[in-house]
């Protein structure tokens, strides 16, 4: 394989790497968005259930009560979800992690090979100048003593 073949599918992997990251970067978010969520719910949960404890201590009658405890399970319902959600976000994450880390495994594959080929070319070129200097010596030579 030459070296310009190889710059190609280094060039490949590594735009296939930084969308594996940025797929990665967004599954994350998704996670911390719906921590957030879910941190939200409980905080307004526990907000509506102060306000229904100051409320009751006044007197509160029972369908006024029935409407605070049906949307305190419409709060339990929603935290539920989110909770559902982030279980996928994370195994989401997971999978993004493990796609970003294969996908980082076959740049360095990629980068190892074409370092291997230019130490090759390298070599090959120094022995191609060795040959041209012990050539040009071995000219001077003749042509001194002959």
């Amino acid at each position: 394989m030459s070296l310009k073949q190889l710059d190609t599918l280094l060039k490949f992997e590594r735009d296939k790497e930084s969308k594996a990251i940025q797929a990665l970067q967004q599954a994350e978010k998704d996670y911390q968005d719906n921590l957030q969520r879910l941190n939200n719910v409980g905080d307004f949960r526990l907000e509506y259930m102060k306000r229904v404890s100051e409320r009751s201590q006044t007197g509160i009658d029972s369908a006024t009560y029935g409407h605070y405890h049906a949307f305190i399970n419409k709060l339990d319902n929603a935290a539920k979800q989110v909770e559902i959600a982030i279980q996928q976000a994370k195994a989401l994450v997971g999978q993004r992690k493990s796609q970003w880390l294969k996908q980082r495994q076959k740049v360095q594959a990629v980068e190892h090979l074409r370092a291997k080929l230019l130490v090759k070319a390298q070599l090959k070129a120094a022995k191609q100048e060795q040959k041209m200097f012990d050539e040009i010596a071995n000219q001077q030579f003749i042509r001194r003593h002959y």
